[in-house]
């Protein structure tokens, strides 16, 4: 009579048989569970390791069409980023369609059915996309603000100019009109408050806040000259002493006579 004995804990670990005469010895087989479920002969040390199959994937990402080429014992996670150089993408803002049906970053190409020329879906996430549109508007508004603070720092570098040109003249002691220092202070009151009108955001900050203390020391500047420039300019006078020498040696010094009362 023949006996068989089978575990079933995942493997299969032998068969032996009893017979009335001495049987051979069968080779024990061993089992192991594939990550996609399936469970298959264990390979031996000795055998000859054979390489997964690359796929060629079509993806189709709204009218643009891609082809990746991926190993079959890959996983959508996997491919999402070989998609992401491709198309822009990143893989958090991508959602891949195969057969219908929605695949998660941990199952494997093969195991779902995904062969060579299969079709794949790429779509956007629509939280990723909003978030992107919300960036991308956020970008254009602070280049809008940067270019607004250009403009404002191109103005106050020409007044700036003429700052220092009223400082040299007055320094040189020249006198320069009261009409053209205040004339120059309005302009540049005019650019502070085009500064304070211009919204604040991002790095754009930093950069407002420097050109708003420029204009401040222009015009600080500005109302010292305008105060030194309006004082009275007074010519120094120069006094010299001139001294009178006696000569002793050839005039005998004179004699004072004293009379004596009684």
């Amino acid at each position: 009579m023949m006996k068989r004995r089978f575990h079933f804990n995942g493997r299969r670990s032998g068969v032996s048989e009893t017979t009335t005469a001495s049987a051979p010895n069968e080779e024990e087989v061993e089992w192991e569970m594939r990550p996609g479920g399936m469970l298959v002969q264990k390979r031996s040390d000795n055998s000859q390791v054979i390489s997964p199959p690359n796929l060629r994937i079509r993806v189709a990402y709204g009218a643009a069409r891609y082809q990746i080429s991926a190993n079959s014992q890959s996983t959508f996670g996997e491919l999402k980023k070989l998609l992401a150089t491709e198309t822009g993408l990143q893989p958090g803002e991508q959602r891949l369609i195969f057969r219908g049906k929605e695949r998660e970053n941990g199952e494997y190409l093969d195991t779902c059915g995904v062969k060579d020329r299969s079709k794949v879906t790429l779509i956007d996430d629509p939280e990723s996309r909003e978030r992107r549109l919300i960036e991308m508007r956020r970008n254009v508004k602070i280049q809008a603000i940067h270019r607004l603070i250009d403009d404002v720092s191109t103005e106050v570098d020409r007044l700036a100019e003429q700052v220092c040109i009223i400082e040299k003249s007055i320094a040189n002691g020249n006198k320069v009109a009261e009409l053209q220092i205040t004339t120059l202070i309005e302009m540049l009151m005019r650019q502070a408050v085009k500064l304070d009108s211009i919204p604040t955001e991002g790095d754009a900050c930093a950069k407002k806040d420097s050109e708003g203390k420029r204009v401040q020391k222009c015009v600080e500047t500005l109302d010292v000259l305008k105060e030194s420039n309006g004082k009275e300019r007074v010519e120094p006078v120069v006094v010299t002493t001139k001294w009178e020498t006696f000569d002793f040696e050839s005039s005998p010094p004179a004699v004072t006579q004293w009379e004596l009362f009684d």
